[in-house]
């Protein structure tokens, strides 16, 4: 007669857990502060002003009282905060065979790119029983994705990159919301999230978008024609040169720094390096590299990265010093 849910449907591996923790901690909750509220109602009746009860020989201390009321909570107030942080370990790192989603955030919309360059705004279709990775960032302002279903919420910044995963357990058409305000239309930015059977969501894959076949527009080929429209490989090579280092083998690896730190050779640190170069250089190169932080978007650096995650096995690197360079020169003249 009445539809009226106390919570979203569960559609996600992590929504049974979540649901579970947070109706232990109501309970424990609603039990402490039951008992609480009657005592302290009980001993304000029971000795309130004018009542004939015998108040001589109180005792102050009790000391199996005390324990009883210290320990119990405090052990139970442990193990919740153990349970608790457990889901939050698991919420953020994702299984290695997590299909990855690339998603950004700009006022009001979601955008959204999958692996072979379909892209979509506002939704985001995904197969049943296979881990999501959804890699995010703003392009302006804090927003944050939310999936009331999945019970999955992260906030998505503008300059880094976040993370959020889980596996989708039903199929189904479930909300998507921005839940951080971001401006005057915030309430529009929102959009659904559609859980297929995994022949389902290859066959979307496979004629979604625009007649463009999705093998000329996947990322990596996008990140390719980019790479050539920039002339990257003039300075990039196969090996390390006076001008630049090379990105061949460049991901996934440690690189100095000239502060003597190093750096991770990851989405953030490239991203950095392409929009802000001069912050962290790498130890014995100068200036040279441009700033591409008004002729690169978002998206356009994603297609970039996925590209130089191709440029695997190359010839030995050979690092070029000055003293051999100007040898090079004397003998070419």
């Amino acid at each position: 007669m009445f539809n009226l849910p106390i919570a979203p449907e569960q559609a996600s591996e992590f929504a049974k857990q979540y649901d579970l923790l947070f109706w232990a901690t109501t309970a424990l909750t609603v039990f402490f502060t039951t008992v609480v509220l009657i005592m302290v109602l009980g001993f304000a009746i029971r000795y309130r002003k004018g009542a004939k009860v015998n108040r001589k020989n109180a005792p102050t201390s009790h000391m199996l009282l005390e324990a009883t009321w210290t320990v119990i909570p405090l052990v139970l107030g442990v193990m919740m905060f153990f349970w608790a942080a457990k889901l939050f370990v698991d919420a953020r790192v994702p299984p290695k065979d997590a299909m990855d989603i690339y998603v950004i955030g700009k006022q009001w919309m979601w955008h959204i790119q999958h692996p072979n360059g379909v892209r979509e705004n506002n939704t985001l279709h995904v197969p049943v029983g296979k881990p999501v990775r959804l890699i995010m960032i703003s392009q302006d302002v804090l927003h944050s994705f939310f999936i009331p279903q999945f019970r999955t919420k992260q906030d998505v910044i503008p300059g880094r990159y976040t993370l959020q995963w889980f596996t989708a357990t039903k199929p189904g058409k479930y909300n998507l919301f921005c839940a951080e305000y971001c401006g005057t239309q915030h309430s529009e930015m929102g959009g659904y999230v559609y859980v297929m059977e995994p022949s389902e969501y290859e066959a979307w894959l496979a004629n979604e978008g625009t007649k463009i076949a999705a093998a000329n527009r996947t990322p990596v080929a996008n990140g390719k024609r980019l790479w050539d429209q920039f002339r990257c490989g003039s300075c990039h090579g196969p090996q390390d040169s006076l001008e630049a280092p090379s990105l061949f083998n460049w991901t996934g690896t440690a690189h100095p720094i000239a502060d003597g730190s190093t750096a991770n050779g990851d989405l953030t640190y490239f991203r950095e390096s392409l929009l802000d170069p001069y912050r962290r250089l790498t130890r014995g190169y100068g200036k040279t590299m441009p700033d591409y932080g008004q002729q690169l978007s978002e998206d356009q650096v994603l297609e970039l990265f996925a590209y130089v995650q191709t440029l695997g096995a190359a010839p030995e690197k050979l690092a070029v010093t000055k003293s051999e360079a100007d040898a090079q020169g004397g003998e070419s003249r």
